[in-house]
């Protein structure tokens, strides 16, 4: 009778055990912040292939600069009115809060997997990865960023004659239904 019942509340046990999620693989995918806006809820591997495409696409690169640049910002503002703190708040940040706060940029990272696993369908994401794996896709990433310098810095001129030609053919226009501008 003392063996069934150890039995019983083994299996008990076991069962309870089985049917309860384990913390760690209960979710792959890390909780956002709370001061993250909401996305849509995604399943882990839809949350695998967009960080995927984060970190290929070199996304995630694009937000370790955030973190230095608060940094020397603050840095600034501090030492303009108190320039004697100048070489203690370096050491403080160079070796206390920088490497503290680095490791945030990957709550964004995680973030932009989120945004791009619910702005497109799992088989695209999967599409997209296959592609920036490519020499093609990695020949993509790799000029991006200087071709968006490049394209940035035509938008300005086209811009100013865009503006100039449309400007131009209205008051034209106008001009035939007796209107000066």
């Amino acid at each position: 009778m003392k063996s069934t019942l150890s039995r019983l509340c083994a299996l008990t046990a076991l069962a309870l055990l089985a049917a309860s999620p384990l913390p760690a693989l209960a979710q792959a995918q890390p909780k956002a912040p709370a001061f993250m806006p909401a996305t849509p809820a995604i399943s882990d591997a839809q949350f695998e292939m967009g960080k995927e495409l984060v970190v290929l696409s070199g996304l995630d690169k694009g937000f370790d600069g955030f973190i230095p640049g608060i940094m020397r910002e603050m840095q600034m503002n501090f030492t303009r009115t108190r320039p004697e703190i100048a070489a203690d708040l370096d050491a403080v940040i160079k070796t206390i809060v920088l490497p503290e706060f680095a490791k945030r940029s990957a709550e964004m990272v995680d973030q932009a997997a989120r945004i791009m696993a619910t702005s497109m369908s799992e088989q695209e994401l999967k599409d997209i990865v296959a592609f920036l794996k490519t020499p093609a896709g990695k020949k993509y990433v790799e000029v991006q960023p200087v071709a968006m310098n490049k394209i940035m810095q035509s938008m300005d001129p086209w811009n100013r004659d865009l503006s100039v030609s449309v400007v131009d053919r209205v008051r034209g226009e106008m001009k035939k239904k007796g209107h000066d501008l």
